[in-house]
Formats: structure tokens, C-alpha cells, sequence
């Protein structure tokens, strides 16, 4: 066993990935990653004495959230920038500590990370193959501070959206730091790891409430939008990730330029927004989800621009392997990286210089789909969804958010939304929408059967449409609503999603293809138990279940 990484659903075997990630990670990125890791343990025990001390330490809130979400999954490939990250880091505890200690503080190292140095890749690599997962022995214990820790990295991605748009909650960088303390305390229970586990859930809302804040303050609410899923004649630049600072920044560098800018997988929702509808040259988007990427950037032609997760790593021989940049917590080893200066601004010259030299795209598809349906645009529609609930044309409603992936099994949420009776409306965000947004579906009374809120962390949207349906209906319990949740999940940003609308009182979700690897016996009985969680079956049984429920 050179590595163990069982954080996202791709798990080798259903239960960890031993030799290689199945994301693509080789066995080294996983062990600087699990280092990383570590090493922000060890800061976050000094810099939570600090922060108890009334010592400012600032340059450890940003540090954190940043190297969470470069672990993500399929965010970042390259050792190099980890090696760079991981020395940063043990400086940066080198300098919490003195401050604690010149605040005088009486304070004893519980934990080994918070002492432990090193100078070379071959020091860190050497120390990485003691600190990984499998170091917790209780596999209960283990499990829930995988969960703990999961939930956290996403809502590290959450929160750097949010800093990228000068949005910051100083509660958020706290949580965050004294969740990963706690997760190096032997002496938690089972029960108050649990606890900690909704307390990450309620940070969860939060994050994606100061996001959808920042998103529609700085960029307006979310409008019905066609999007155009054909191409034009010009050299073009497509974009992906999820990250609107970015697409702003890109959007206003190649205006004029004569380059069209195209939205990939999780960056279709930007396409919603009216700030960026000024632009001409914003043409549509091109492509599914991430995981058709190897095919579709092959017939892109032009460069393409990584803002986040979602990478797959090229194969040695594809045409479009020079042509990948990355920005923000993403790295892939041998692109271009384009670090932001000390005012925020990104130069993308590099990439638009290329694409004018590139041929334009080749059209793998015609037409058009329909997204937009945040909170916002949803509640403008609120009397018309009311007087369909009342009168019978909607019966149930679906909550399909989540994550797509190429696993086979996945086909079933494409048979799924299929099946669903005429009467039932489908809520969504995230990439998960890829296997039914483009199907034939219809309205009820005007309102389409497939209703996109956006990203992943728009799933906010759907908890705010559901909150609110409950008020309109005077129910006392979110349970009673006509809602189901059958919920697709791949990485880490879905885990926080889930402990966020577990934390909200929703029960009985169905999560799927399969559960995830990280969760213990014991653990999974307590989410069935006590939240209802579930897996996926045959279709035609699910939907007979969901519509008895």
C-alpha cells in the first residue's frame, strides 16, 4: 500500500485507493496531500491559542482555507506546488507559535504536528507515510473525523469564492481551525464527534448563504436563461470550475480581442448572471460534465482554464495537454499556473495570445438549455408553483443535486428522471444535471420539469425554495413537504451539501451510486437511524418507494 484516499466516491473497490487514485492522483500527490493535512493541524493548535490570547494571526485564516481546498479532490495534481505549500506552512506555524509564546501563554503540545519539522521533499515524504488516515486506529473514530474533515475542505471551497469576492466571516476561519484541532483530540467521543459533525453541517449554511450573498450582490440574481450549447467561427477560450471572480476577470480581458469565452461543466451557471450577459463574446457553453473532458477538449481546440476542482489529468499523447492553465487552488504538473498580484488581478494574456493562434471550436452538439432557477427567480414564481401544488399538476418534487462522475451506475439517474410520472418537477444543482438537463422533459403549466439553481454550492437555493414552501404551506416540519432527496455525490464539496441540509432537519435522503467508502458500520447505522440516510436501487422500485413516502 503506497498511499490510502477513500474521500470521494470513485473509491478503488468501494474501499480506499491503495496504489493510485482512480481521480488520477499518483500515490506521492496523496501523501504530500495527507501531509498537508497534518501540517494544518499543527498550525491551527497554535493559531486557535492565539486567536483565545486575543493574538491576531491573519495570514493563517487565508493559509488554511486555501490548502483545504487544494486537497480536494481533483483540484490539484502537482507536487511541486504541495512541496512549496507544505514549507509555508511550517514556517507560518513557526510564527503562531512565537506569537503565542511572547504572549506568554502556559501551553503544552498535545499534538506531534505542532512540533514536527522538516526541510526536504524527501523529509516530507518520509514523514507523509506516517500521518495519513489509516494512523487513526478505531475505524468509528476514524470515520467520523474523514467526515469531519470532508465536510471542511468543502467548505474551504465555499469560502474562497466568498474571499475572492470580498466576502469574509471571521466565524468560518474559526470553525474551521478548531474542527481540525478537535480532530486530533483522542479524548471526543463517538457522540460529540457526531455533534461536531452537524456543528460542520450549520457552518455549511452559513458559507453558502455569505456565498449566494456574494454571487447576486456582486454579480446580480440569477435570471431564466437559454444558454446556446452550439459554437461559433471564432478561436475561443473555455473555462472551467466554478469560480465567477475569475470568469469576470477573463470575461474583461477578452473583450474586443476577437476570442469567445465558453462555460465548462460547473461554470455553466455563469451563464445565469446578468453582469455577464453584457458580453458578447460569452457565447454559451461547450460540453457536459468534467469527467468527458479527455473527448471534448480534444474538439475544443483552444485553451482551456481550470478556476477549480474538476480536473481530470490529460493522457500523455492528448493534443490539447499545452493547452491547460490554472489558477486559484488548482495545479496540474506541467501547466501554466497564473497567480493573482497583490491587487487580485489575474493576467490571462497568455491564454488569450494563444487561443487567437488556435482554431475555433468544433460543434459536438446544437441547440439550447434552460437554467437560472435560483431562490430568487424561483420565488418570483412562487403563486404559480403554489396554485400547481394545490391544484394537483405537481404532485412531488425531486431534489437530483449532486455531483456527476463516470461511474456506470450513474446511468440510473438518467432512467430515473425519465420514469418520474408528468407530474413531478426535478430541483437541481451542480454537475449531477448533465445526465437529464439536455432530455426532453416538458413544463407543467410553463414551469419546466428540470429546474437548475446552478453550481454545487447553489444547492443553497433549493434549501431556501424548500424553507419557503414550508412557510407558504404552515407546516412545522421541512419533512412534510412533498420533497424527495435522491442526491448523486462524487467529492468533498457534496459532503458539506449533505451535513448542511442534515443540520436543517432533512431526513431521508438517498445518496448514490453507492455510499461513501469512509463511513464506518457503525457510523452509517447512526446516519440511517437517526437521519434516514439511504442508497440507490432499481429505478422503478425508488421511484414506487419515494412517491409512497
Amino acid at each position: 500500500m503506497s498511499m490510502f484516499c477513500y474521500q470521494c466516491q470513485e473509491a478503488a473497490g468501494g474501499k480506499g485507493c491503495t496504489v493510485r487514485g482512480v481521480c488520477g492522483k499518483q500515490d506521492t500527490t496523496a501523501n504530500l496531500q495527507d501531509l498537508l493535512i497534518y501540517v494544518l493541524k499543527g498550525i491551527s493548535t497554535y493559531s486557535t491559542k492565539a486567536k483565545e490570547l486575543g493574538v491576531e494571526t491573519p495570514k493563517v485564516d487565508f493559509f488554511v482555507m486555501e490548502s483545504l481546498f487544494m486537497t480536494i479532490t481533483n483540484a490539484n495534481f502537482d507536487n511541486d506546488a504541495f512541496v512549496e505549500q507544505i514549507k509555508e506552512g511550517l514556517a507560518l506555524r513557526g510564527e503562531v507559535k512565537a506569537k503565542v509564546e511572547e504572549a506568554g501563554a502556559e501551553f503544552t503540545d498535545l499534538f506531534e504536528g505542532a512540533t514536527w519539522t522538516a526541510d526536504t521533499k524527501e523529509e516530507f515524504m518520509a514523514k507523509a507515510e506516517e500521518v495519513g488516515v489509516l494512523q487513526t486506529e478505531n475505524e468509528d473514530v476514524r470515520s467520523l473525523r474523514e467526515l469531519i474533515t470532508y465536510g471542511i475542505k468543502g467548505l474551504a471551497a465555499y469560502m474562497e469564492h466568498s474571499y475572492n469576492l470580498d466576502y469574509e466571516d471571521q466565524e468560518l476561519y474559526d470553525f474551521m481551525q478548531e474542527a481540525l484541532v478537535k480532530t486530533t483530540d483522542d479524548t471526543l467521543t463517538a457522540d460529540e464527534l457526531v455533534a461536531l459533525t452537524l456543528e460542520t453541517g450549520k457552518f455549511g449554511v452559513n458559507a453558502m448563504a455569505q456565498l449566494d450573498k456574494a454571487n447576486t450582490e456582486t454579480y446580480g440574481n440569477p435570471e431564466i436563461t437559454e444558454v446556446n450549447i452550439g459554437t461559433k467561427d471564432n478561436p475561443a477560450i473555455l473555462i472551467s470550475g466554478h469560480d465567477l471572480k475569475d470568469m469576470e476577470q477573463l470575461l474583461e480581458q477578452t473583450e474586443g480581442t476577437g476570442v469567445d469565452v465558453y462555460t465548462h461543466s460547473e461554470m455553466l451557471p455563469a451563464n445565469y448572471y446578468p453582469a455577464f450577459k453584457k458580453y458578447d463574446h460569452f457565447v454559451g457553453n461547450y460540453g457536459n460534465a468534467w469527467w468527458k473532458q479527455r473527448e471534448e477538449f480534444e474538439s475544443f481546440n483552444g485553451p482551456i482554464l481550470f478556476t477549480t476542482n474538476c480536473i481530470v489529468p490529460p493522457k500523455a499523447n492528448a493534443s490539447y495537454k499545452d493547452r491547460i492553465f490554472t489558477t486559484g487552488a488548482a495545479g496540474l504538473d506541467g501547466a501554466t499556473h497564473i497567480e493573482a498580484d497583490e491587487n487580485a488581478k489575474k493576467d490571462f494574456s497568455e491564454i488569450i495570445e494563444l487561443a487567437k493562434k488556435c482554431d475555433a471550436p468544433e460543434e459536438i452538439e446544437k441547440g439550447t438549455i434552460v437554467g437560472g432557477f435560483a431562490h430568487n427567480q424561483v420565488l418570483a414564481l412562487a403563486d404559480k408553483v403554489v396554485e400547481a401544488v394545490k391544484g394537483g399538476a405537481i404532485k412531488q418534487f425531486f431534489v437530483m443535486a449532486g455531483c456527476d462522475g463516470r461511474m456506470k451506475g450513474r446511468d440510473y439517474y438518467t432512467e430515473f428522471a425519465q420514469e418520474l410520472p408528468e407530474d413531478t418537477v426535478i430541483l437541481t444543482a451542480g454537475c449531477a444535471k448533465y445526465r437529464y438537463n439536455k432530455l426532453d422533459l416538458g413544463d407543467i403549466g410553463g414551469i419546466p420539469r428540470v429546474l437548475d439553481a446552478g453550481q454545487c454550492n447553489d444547492s443553497y437555493s433549493l434549501a431556501v425554495i424548500a424553507m419557503k414552501l414550508q412557510e407558504v404551506f404552515e407546516l412545522e416540519d421541512i419533512n412534510e413537504l412533498p420533497i424527495s432527496y435522491n442526491i448523486a455525490w462524487y467529492e468533498q464539496k457534496a459532503v458539506i451539501v449533505l451535513l448542511a441540509l442534515l443540520y436543517l432537519g432533512v431526513k431521508n435522503i438517498h445518496l448514490g451510486p453507492t455510499l461513501p467508502a469512509f463511513l464506518s458500520a457503525n457510523v452509517a447505522n447512526v446516519l440511517v437511524e437517526k437521519f434516514g440516510i439511504a442508497g440507490i436501487g432499481e429505478v422503478e422500485e425508488d421511484i414506487e418507494m419515494f412517491l409512497e413516502a
